[in-house]
């Protein structure tokens, strides 16, 4: 920025200051480190170090690419289209074909199987046929003996695409009507009346971007034929069953023939969800037609290219309210920019308008979900599934709303909450049964000064010609499930063996968020064994068939939970073998420390264990869950499609030049329910990470499409990810102090999305800014909030 440093001053306010003070505070009684040592003690609640980091900071953690490859192993890279739209008239692959070391090309033809991928919608062809629908759609493949020869090789197709009309604008899509899926519309009361009688009403659109997973490790595969067509295939993917039928299908085989591992990603974010599934097909149908295992991964470039994105929405909506800023009405038209196929773009904006409300009752109100069709990459799911870009438009409304009436917006924002016993029924017919927003942000709010600091910022900016401040603090509330009912399930395997030690295997996957660590530690506690005697190992879909995705922040809640009753069956099996030894009923029967104690005796957990194993006493054993209390109805999306809410809310402060647009964010506040944290250092990893990255989606990553279709921001070099600079000194997390209320493992919530939306507050502290700067109330501001368009935004 142009200014000065010191022109951002000190912020100040309630707290004390600096990330690890903060962190450290919420951990554990007795323990002044995320690192402290273990003693002898349970393991949930305890701030445990990551299972995979020392391996992963020495080099040694193993990725896909890490795999040693087996001898005879063929390495592919895509063609790409470089239309946005066109028929595909030829593909001439001579040049590519003399290249040295290249071996063959993969096309539509040398597809044994359905040319479709196996998705849900059944839209999506694995290689582009007759048509391309937009830059960077794979054409199919070369292949040759080494990474850059193929990629050398790819180069050099050439392509004869006749150019056709291509839609790049979500607006454009939605006049035309071309979309992927039929609109929803879900309504409750009369808004059209509500709206007619409402003493104020304001109207408006806003137009939030998308988002780049930007995973530190790419999409990778590695595609292995073994003996009778058979097939085992290394993925980096959050959701090795999808992989498994995807492969089976495209090569026309029945799902056992094949079998996914996944040790661990190197980061997921939602973007390894469907997409790393195309991988595995395409290097599959490689080594099915070469005869050899294929290797496939891309350089990020051609990630870029290639993926879908977090969907862009844009939005047009109503509001009638009182003058409290309490809301009456509230009309919304939603277009989803879902690009050239579905993917998951129904359950996507189906989450959306889940969340439209955020933390707030809405009594008259009608929601349109458009879900477009256009011809960019087709966007999928990314942290949040939706659920931000629902959660933005009812904050902005209400922020729109506090200007105009020259109210505080936390006041306006309180005004709106569900109320205990009233006022408790979302727009899909849900109770919120367990709600804590008013006194989690009215604890945050005293805790970091705010009105104080609110004050001092109306200051600073009557006599700082230049920089300007802001200031916000917005809520959360974000249902735990899978909106789709039947992913609501998992399994897990437990072994004992006998010398005492104990692996689990579980259908999750590890993608840095600390899944597996979680699981250890609750097997641990089942067991009663120390921490350091249980191993997770790789998932893989002959060991837990049919598992769900890792995602919609489920990962530890279904997996954990399948995993503590595996346990619980081996526990219960040593327990009856003991208590028969002792004469005692099965219940007497403690295990807790790595010793087993009866009534009449105490006995190492190995020494029981060994005398178990004598006797035929079974050792292992699987463990299934399936969430409760679940139901919906797809077609009206009414019912319950959450197991609870979670809840937070953060207050950030900013600052912005007015004179080159850019901004800064200068301190965070954040208060979070986690319920009963399994592990406080992940935890909090996570909330300030999803914050980070919330902020990355609002005010730097920008994703932009050149008139032609092709992306322009495919690189670092052109798209800005945050980094170490744009986290703040003053970085403080805070754990709500209730265990979960609904019955999940060790009293936990879900804590990989919710955090996320967290950021907002500081995209509306920037808007706040942005109307102190003007002096009009107003902030025409869209996101992402970058220099650019906050300079727009300033007029």
């Amino acid at each position: 920025m142009n200014a000065r440093d010191d022109d951002y001053g000190t912020a100040t306010g309630g707290g004390p200051t600096g990330r690890a003070a903060a962190g450290e505070r919420n951990l554990a009684p007795g323990t002044d480190s995320p690192h402290a040592p273990t003693a002898p003690e349970p393991a949930m609640g305890r701030p445990r170090p990551h299972e995979s980091a020392r391996a992963q900071v020495a080099g040694s953690a193993t990725y896909i690419d890490d795999i040693p490859e087996v001898k005879g192993t063929l390495h592919a890279a895509p063609i790409l289209s470089t239309a946005a739209h066109g028929k595909l008239r030829g593909v001439d692959t001579a040049a590519a074909q003399a290249m040295p070391g290249v071996r063959g090309v993969v096309l539509a033809r040398d597809i044994p199987g359905d040319p479709l991928l196996a998705t849900f919608v059944h839209d999506e062809p694995i290689f582009a046929g007759a048509t391309v629908h937009h830059v960077g759609q794979v054409i199919g493949l070369v292949v040759a003996d080494t990474v850059m020869e193929a990629r050398r090789a790819a180069r050099q197709v050439k392509l004869d695409i006749e150019p056709l009309p291509a839609v790049l604008d979500v607006r454009e899509a939605h006049a035309k009507q071309s979309y992927v899926l039929p609109p929803v519309t879900v309504r409750r009361g009369e808004p059209e009346k509500a709206l007619a009688s409402s003493k104020h009403r304001l109207s408006g659109q806003l137009e939030v971007g998308g988002q780049e997973h930007f995973y530190l490790e790419g999409q990778v595969a590695y595609a292995m034929p073994l003996e009778q067509d058979q097939w085992w295939i290394y993925s980096s993917t959050q959701h090795p069953g999808e992989v498994q039928h995807w492969v089976a299908h495209a090569l026309g085989l029945e799902n056992n023939a094949v079998t996914v591992e996944c040790r661990r990603m190197g980061g997921g974010f939602g973007g390894k969800e469907t997409q790393a599934g195309h991988l595995a097909v395409w290097a599959a149908l490689a080594a099915r037609k070469l005869r050899r295992p294929v290797k496939l991964r891309l350089d990020r470039d051609d990630d870029f290219m290639v993926t879908g994105k977090r969907h862009p929405f844009a939005y047009d909506w109503e509001a009638g309210f009182g003058g409290d800023g309490r809301l009456t009405a509230l009309k919304v038209t939603m277009l989803v920019n879902c690009g050239f196929s579905a993917d998951l773009s129904g359950p996507v904006a189906d989450r959306a308008i889940f969340h439209t409300d955020n933390a707030y009752y809405l009594s008259d109100v009608e929601i349109a979900s458009y879900r477009c069709r256009t011809n960019v990459q087709s966007h999928t799911a990314f942290r949040g599934f939706g659920g931000p870009q629902g959660v933005i438009l009812i904050e902005a409304i209400l922020g729109d709303i506090a200007r105009h009436l020259k109210l505080d917006p936390l006041a306006v924002r309180q005004a709106n909450f569900y109320g205990v016993g009233e006022r408790d029924e979302t727009h899909y017919r849900m109770k919120v049964e367990d709600n804590i927003l008013q006194p989690l942000v009215s604890q945050l709010a005293r805790d970091c000064g705010y009105r104080q600091r609110r004050e001092r910022i109306a200051a600073w900016n009557a006599t700082s010609p230049i920089i300007k401040r802001g200031i916000a603090i917005t809520p959360v509330k974000f249902g735990i499930s899978f909106t789709a009912t039947l992913f609501n399930q998992a399994g897990a395997l437990v072994h004992v063996f006998t010398d005492g030690s104990v692996q689990v295997n579980h259908g999750g996957t590890e993608m840095g968020q600390g899944l597996n660590t979680k699981i250890m530690q609750v097997v641990a506690d089942e067991l009663g064994v120390p921490f350091e005697r249980v191993k997770c190992t790789a998932t893989e879909t002959g060991k837990v068939p049919n598992a769900s995705a890792t995602a919609a922040s489920s990962g530890t809640d279904l997996n954990g939970r399948a995993a503590q009753f595996a346990a619980r069956n081996v526990r219960d099996n040593l327990a009856a073998f003991v208590a028969g030894l002792d004469s005692c009923g099965a219940g007497a029967v403690t295990f807790r420390l790595g010793q087993v104690i009866t009534p009449k005796s105490t006995r190492g957990f190995d020494e029981a264990v060994k005398a178990a194993y004598a006797n035929r006493i079974q050792l292992w054993s699987d463990g299934f869950y399936r969430t409760p209390k679940i139901h919906y109805d797809k077609v009206t999306l009414t019912g319950r499609p959450f197991y609870y809410f979670a809840y937070g809310a953060a207050c950030s402060e900013v600052a912005i030049d007015t004179l080159t647009g850019e901004s800064r964010v200068l301190k965070v506040d954040i208060l979070h329910d986690v319920g009963t944290s399994l592990n406080p250092a992940i935890d909090i990893g996570q909330i300030e990470g999803g914050y980070i990255q919330g902020v990355g989606w609002l005010t730097t990553e920008q994703l932009v499409w050149n008139a032609d279709g092709r992306l322009a921001t495919h690189a670092p070099s052109t798209y800005k990810i945050p980094a170490t600079g744009d986290v703040p000194e003053h970085f403080n997390v805070r754990f709500w102090h209730e265990g979960n209320r609904e019955d999940n493992v060790g009293g936990s919530k879900a804590v990989g999305e919710p955090p996320f939306m967290l950021a907002i507050s500081a995209w509306e502290a920037l808007r706040d800014a942005v109307a102190q700067a003007r002096g009009d109330g107003r902030a025409p501001l869209v996101a992402p909030a970058t220099a650019e368009n906050v300079l727009k935004a300033l007029g």
